[in-house]
């Protein structure tokens, strides 16, 4: 099983800036690919990836709420939205076990890839 030093090797690994927020939780910032507030969380059985995208929007909602979960269901090749408190999130789970940077790389890009091409989309609900 990785430890939170096999998380923090591959961060550097990925040439990611951190910040170790306390044993198993870090701020990571890859200015490479614009991702500048995401959360990594040491969860054994599990990492956890997660990004506050955005606030939930005041109009549209059922619309807006059914466009993410059709997202979910035919774009996102790692992942999902999520829904917390009143923030829209984006997550992601690996199993910890076998986790190697090849899988932590994925599931960057796949919240990149998420972020990149749906943002514009899902913040013009909030106009």
């Amino acid at each position: 099983m990785r430890t939170t030093q096999d998380i923090e090797n591959y961060l550097t690994q990925l040439g990611a800036d951190y910040k170790v927020i306390k044993e198993g939780l870090w701020m990571v910032n890859l200015k490479d690919v614009d991702i500048d507030n995401l959360v990594i969380s040491y969860v054994p059985p599990l990492v956890v990836f997660r990004i506050n995208l955005m606030p939930v929007p005041e109009k549209r909602r059922e619309e807006f709420f059914k466009r993410l979960l059709e997202l979910n269901a035919m774009e996102m090749i790692h992942g999902a939205y999520g829904l917390e408190g009143d923030k829209i999130v984006l997550i992601d789970t690996l199993q910890v076990e076998n986790l190697d940077l090849n899988e932590i790389q994925a599931s960057i890009e796949a919240l990149y890839f998420a972020v990149s091409h749906h943002f514009q989309e899902l913040t013009a609900y909030l106009k």
